[in-house]
């Protein structure tokens, strides 16, 4: 803050192209963003305290400073002391302190100048360590305290508008970080000169909170609208892109490749089994054998070379090691041939953060068969059932796509409909129905093809068997 010489504002930037992006530190919400901040603009993270602003902000900033560049200013105003963002700041693993000791980020506070003077401060403040310091972002937390201290609109524009044109005059780019709510974007005059605004939300779910930003705005940039769910990390912010249908136009020409469903008789009633990218639909009561249908369609799969996704909320790890071998299969060996296993417990289910990494995995291992069982516990968790349709709708879309073959199964009880199950049905390739029948006081399984397109399936009720080597239709 003693430089001798003042420096000069940096010369415009007005060659054209692509606006130059300021990094968040998290390429997931980079993505969100369309690369990043533009440069030079003045944005608005806002959100009810503890939705984590703070930490996003200081993220970004940890993840922008170079030493000997330009520093980067961190201003804090009436909401908390310094000292204590600082200290709360050091348990993120994000934290380097070489970048706070080489002066590479500068941590201050405007709070008493606030109190003694009001919102008149702000201005000569930010003159000061801007001329001094020439910072390449700056960070004002709270911002929304700045506001509350305003005694009217005309002097808290007139303010805004020379701080604006302080920060472009510098090629600054800002972050205004406030406890504000969506209904005073039209009151405040802040939301007026922002060139961004980013709000962050949390929505109590059972036992949990569920944690969502989105954009509501973002001048020059292609940004992916909706709710992104989110949790906070000891490395800041960990961001679940929402799941969108792929751009690439669907091929309606006629599929030619079927796939071995690895139960005996089953193919025959399909015409040979299932098509490749199709998603096929297992339903049927507890015990009818839904999860050795699943099963053994993945494990036929790592027979024929092609790498499976087992994923479900039921059985544990153990569990599972359990009904694979009795299947006749070691787990060490189905690993090695290409199964892969992904287990959350249904209790902290978070749709967002499990479909996600289910396509991560897909996309990374290559994998050409997937199971998820069962859909009624991602039904269970979610808090938003046509945001849940729509992520599996966008699923089953990039499955096609991607000539991935998918098995979903969905548990009935005969008593209540499931609330998606009519919608999760349209988009199924495939149905298969699982009884469980008491015909003349013995109990038997059963299995009946309820739809299959573009097949001419047999649609008669053959018996299910489950025996040591698997299930089998007779």
């Amino acid at each position: 803050m003693n430089a001798k010489h003042p420096p000069e504002p940096p010369p415009p930037s007005l060659s054209g192209g692509k606006l130059p992006r300021v990094p968040t530190g998290n390429p997931q919400l980079d993505a969100i963003l369309g690369g990043g901040f533009p440069a030079n603009s003045i944005n608005i993270l806002m959100g009810e305290p503890g939705s984590g602003k703070t930490i996003l902000a200081e993220r970004l900033i940890f993840a922008n400073a170079e030493v000997g560049q330009r520093p980067i200013l961190y201003l804090t105003t009436l909401s908390e002391p310094l000292e204590k963002v600082v200290r709360y700041l050091q348990q993120f693993g994000f934290y380097d302190e070489e970048k706070l000791t080489s002066g590479a980020i500068v941590y201050e506070s405007i709070a008493q100048e606030l109190e003694e003077q009001g919102i008149a401060a702000v201005v000569p403040k930010l003159k000061e360590i801007i001329k001094t310091l020439s910072p390449s972002i700056i960070v004002i937390d709270s911002f929304k305290a700045v506001h509350d201290l305003s005694t009217s609109v005309p002097d808290m524009r007139r303010m805004l508008y020379e701080v604006s044109g302080l920060l472009t005059a510098y090629e600054t780019t800002a972050f205004f970080v406030g406890e504000y709510s969506e209904a005073q974007i039209s009151i405040y005059p802040e939301f007026a000169v922002a060139d961004g605004m980013v709000e962050l939300a949390r929505k109590k779910q059972g036992t949990r909170d569920e944690r969502y930003l989105r954009v509501l705005k973002l001048r020059g940039s292609n940004y992916l609208e909706g709710l992104h769910a989110f949790r906070i990390t000891s490395d800041g912010l960990e961001v679940f892109p929402r799941l969108t249908s792929p751009e690439v136009p669907l091929s309606y020409s006629v599929r030619d490749a079927r796939l071995a469903t690895g139960v005996k008789g089953l193919d025959t009633m399909l015409q040979g089994g299932v098509w490749a990218g199709s998603s096929t639909l297992i339903e049927g009561r507890t015990g009818s054998g839904k999860t050795t249908l699943a099963l053994q369609f993945i494990l036929e799969g790592l027979k024929r070379g092609e790498p499976g996704l087992y994923v479900n909320f039921q059985e544990n790890p153990t569990q599972l090691a359990r009904i694979i071998q009795s299947l006749g299969w070691d787990v060490a060996e189905a690993q090695r041939m290409g199964l892969h296993l992904l287990y959350h417990s249904p209790v902290e289910l978070q749709i967002d953060s499990i479909l996600v990494k289910l396509f991560r995995i897909i996309e990374e291992k290559h994998i050409k068969r997937v199971a998820v069982d069962a859909v009624g516990d991602l039904i269970s968790a979610a808090s938003d059932l046509q945001r849940l349709f729509g992520y599996l709708y966008a699923l089953a879309q990039h499955f096609s796509v991607m000539r991935v073959s998918s098995v979903l199964t969905l548990e009935t009880t005969g008593l209540t409909t499931n609330p998606l199950e009519g919608q999760i049905s349209a988009l199924s390739d495939a149905i298969l129905s699982l009884q469980v029948e008491r015909p003349q006081n013995r109990s038997m399984r059963t299995l009946q093809v309820v739809k299959a397109r573009g097949t001419d399936h047999d649609l008669n009720v053959r018996e299910l068997r489950i025996t040591s080597k698997g299930a089998e239709v007779v």
